[in-house]
């Protein structure tokens, strides 16, 4: 097991995983709130990446790279995953429509 230090490496390095055998690879996220820490978990069961955070701040790059996989899962691997966005993105697309009152 393999605990990567950067958010950038390990994005990338489970992406490439994942494209390697889509059938095969896991994505695993595990938190313990006695000791406040986000574990993210990507294997094939021959290479195994980690990524330990304590960070609040996180929790928004955990939900981008679970978009990642869910775009990866229902579109394919060889989709392009520069176009996949995150939660804030459609809320401000959502917000543009209509110039209704707001609730």
């Amino acid at each position: 097991m393999v605990y990567v230090d950067s958010w950038d490496e390990f994005v990338e390095r489970s992406v490439q995983l994942f494209r390697g055998d889509p059938n095969a690879t896991r994505y695993v996220m595990k938190y313990r709130h006695c000791e406040g820490k986000l574990v993210l978990k990507v294997t094939d069961d021959r290479e195994c990446l980690k990524f330990k955070t304590d960070q609040a701040q996180d929790a928004k790059k955990m939900e981008k790279l679970n978009n990642i996989f869910f775009a990866l899962m229902t579109r394919g691997p060889d989709v392009d995953i520069s176009e996949v966005s995150g939660k804030e993105q459609a809320e401000q697309q959502q917000a543009k429509k209509g110039r209704g009152r707001r609730q």
